[in-house]
């Protein structure tokens, strides 16, 4: 059964392109490791919510984006293979002053498929 990866990140507005680029490599090294897809979404209709919302989950501030992603696996088995391999490659060991995010408030988790239709 197919695995997904989500993934939810606040990024400096002006980091777009930045994170555009870091996005497109590591879409690359995961695919390289199994994955059946990546996908990056740049927020553009995320209101603020009373309780909970995407920018309160990962304390948006002033001149950030969110941004909503997620990796496709064929199994989680896969994954977890895949994802290890992932994090050990140095493409994704990258100097942290020139990341374009702030890795700390991202929110991340792994779902077995319940319904795809």
């Amino acid at each position: 059964m197919t695995y997904v990866d989500g993934f939810v990140v606040p990024v400096p507005t002006a980091s777009r392109e930045a994170y555009r680029k870091v996005a497109e490599m590591a879409a690359g090294v995961f695919k390289e490791y199994g994955a059946l897809s990546v996908v990056e979404c740049w927020g553009n209709d995320v209101p603020e919510g009373k309780v909970t919302s995407f920018p309160m989950s990962v304390k948006l501030q002033e001149g950030e984006t969110v941004v909503f992603s997620w990796i496709t696996w064929p199994s989680k088995q896969v994954r977890d293979e895949g994802m290890a391999k992932a994090m050990e490659d140095p493409r994704m060991k990258p100097d942290p002053s020139t990341m374009p995010f702030d890795g700390q408030r991202m929110i991340f988790g792994g779902f077995e498929v319940l319904v795809s239709a």
